[in-house]
């Protein structure tokens, strides 16, 4: 698979947070979308038998390195912690979440 499957991945749930488990960023945006009430899944890279091939995958998709942690809404790559708060800061997260289904309210 070109993407190292990331594609099939994102599109699983409305919110996917690629990371790593030591990645203090990856934190920084689990707890800003648990704080806004969203429903997320985590892809840890280090802790996946493929996680190389999608780390590869992923540094094409962002355009560095290390690609992680990479947001995808609603199927959608967002960016790195910096795109996703500026997103937030912007007033624009939460509409993009409603859209994709990941919050209700």
């Amino acid at each position: 698979m070109a993407d190292g499957g990331v594609s099939r991945l994102a599109s699983q749930r409305a919110v996917v947070i690629f990371g790593t488990s030591n990645c203090c960023m990856c934190h920084a945006v689990k707890t800003l979308f648990s704080e806004l009430g969203v429903s997320w899944w985590v892809c840890e890279v280090d802790k996946e038998p493929r996680g190389k091939d999608i780390e590869k995958a992923l540094a094409r998709m962002v355009g560095r390195s290390p690609p992680v942690p990479a947001v995808f809404i609603g199927g959608k790559l967002v960016g790195p912690t910096d795109q996703v708060m500026s997103l937030h800061l912007g007033g624009k997260l939460v509409p993009l979440l409603r859209e994709a289904g990941a919050l209700w309210l």
